[in-house]
C-alpha cells in the first residue's frame, strides 16, 4: 500500500518520502555550502514553495480534462497530484535566482537537488515502506449487497468488467468526499465498481446512500472486515483496481482524485 498509519492518521509514502529527501537536502546544503543563515532560510523557504506550485501545476496541466469541470480540485493540496520533473524544474530556476550571485554554491545546489530528486522518484517507484500487491487476485469472499444478495468478488471479474473495490464507512470524511465521484464512474459499462463497507451495520449505509440519492449496483456489507485483512489496508478509504482477469492493478489508501480515476481506466 502507498500509505501507513500513525495512529488515527495515514500518512501518504510518497509524502513521508519527500520529506526524508528534503531534510536530507536542507543538512547536505547547510553542512557542506555553509552558505549564510539568512540566505539558506529564504532559499530553503522558498523552494518548497515552488516545487509544490510547480508540480501541481505540470500535473493540472497535463491532466486538464480532469479538472475542466471541477477546476477548484486543483487547489486541494492535501489530494494526490504532484508531477515530480515539474517541481524539479521549478526549484532549480529559482535556486538559480536565489543563488545568482553565488555561482559555486548555485551549482552545487542544483546538482544536490537534482540528486535528492532522483532519490525521491526512486523511492516513489519501488516504495520499500509499502508492500506490494502486484499478484493478489480478487479475494475468494462472498459478501452480502445491501439488498440481501450473497455477491461473490471474483465473479465480478468476468473477462468483460474492470473491478473497482471501494473500502469505505459512514464515520470517515474522505470517504464521503470520493464517493459522489465513485457513483459518477460506476455509470460506465467497461468497469464494475463495489463500494464495501467496513465494519457498519446496515441502517447507517442505507440512509447515507439514499440521503446524498447515490446508487451502485454493488454496495456491500464488510461487517468484519474481512477485505481489510485481506487487502492488508492501514485504514480508510482503501481503493484497489482489478483487471479483467481479477489480478490487482492500481491501488490506493486516501482519497482519490478524478485525474487518479481516469488515468487507472485509460491504461
Amino acid at each position: 500500500m502507498n500509505a501507513i498509519a500513525l495512529g488515527p492518521f495515514l500518512l501518504s509514502l510518497p509524502r513521508l518520502y519527500a520529506f526524508a529527501c528534503a531534510l536530507l537536502l536542507l543538512v547536505a546544503v547547510r553542512f557542506l555550502l555553509r552558505l549564510p543563515a539568512n540566505v539558506q532560510q529564504r532559499w530553503f523557504t522558498g523552494l518548497i514553495l515552488v516545487w509544490l506550485i510547480s508540480a501541481r501545476l505540470g500535473h493540472v496541466v497535463l491532466n486538464l480534462d480532469s479538472y475542466t469541470d471541477t477546476p477548484l480540485d486543483a487547489l486541494m493540496l492535501w489530494k494526490p497530484g504532484y508531477e515530480g520533473l515539474w517541481g524539479l524544474l521549478g526549484g532549480i530556476l529559482w535556486t538559480g535566482w536565489m543563488l545568482r550571485h553565488r555561482l559555486k554554491a548555485m551549482i552545487s545546489t542544483m546538482v544536490m537537488l537534482m540528486a535528492t530528486s532522483a532519490l525521491w522518484m526512486a523511492l516513489v517507484l519501488f516504495s520499500p515502506l509499502g508492500g506490494s500487491s502486484a499478484s493478489m487476485p480478487v479475494p475468494d469472499l462472498t459478501l452480502q449487497d445491501i439488498e440481501g444478495n450473497d455477491i461473490h468478488l471474483p465473479s465480478l471479474a468476468d473477462g468483460e468488467h474492470k473491478v473497482i473495490f471501494n473500502l469505505w464507512a459512514t464515520w470517515c470524511p474522505p470517504c464521503l468526499r470520493e464517493m459522489p465521484l465513485l457513483a459518477e464512474v460506476a455509470t460506465r459499462e467497461d468497469v464494475h465498481v463495489a463500494i464495501v463497507n467496513q465494519g457498519e451495520d446496515l441502517l447507517p449505509i442505507v440512509r447515507y446512500l439514499d440521503e446524498q440519492a447515490l446508487s451502485f449496483r454493488y454496495a456491500l456489507l464488510d461487517p468484519e472486515q474481512r477485505l481489510m485483512t485481506a487487502f492488508e489496508t492501514p485504514g480508510l478509504p482503501t481503493t484497489l483496481m482489478f483487471d479483467r482477469h481479477g489480478q490487482v492493478i492500481e491501488q490506493h489508501v486516501g482519497e482519490l482524485t478524478r485525474a487518479q480515476l481516469d488515468q487507472w481506466l485509460d491504461n
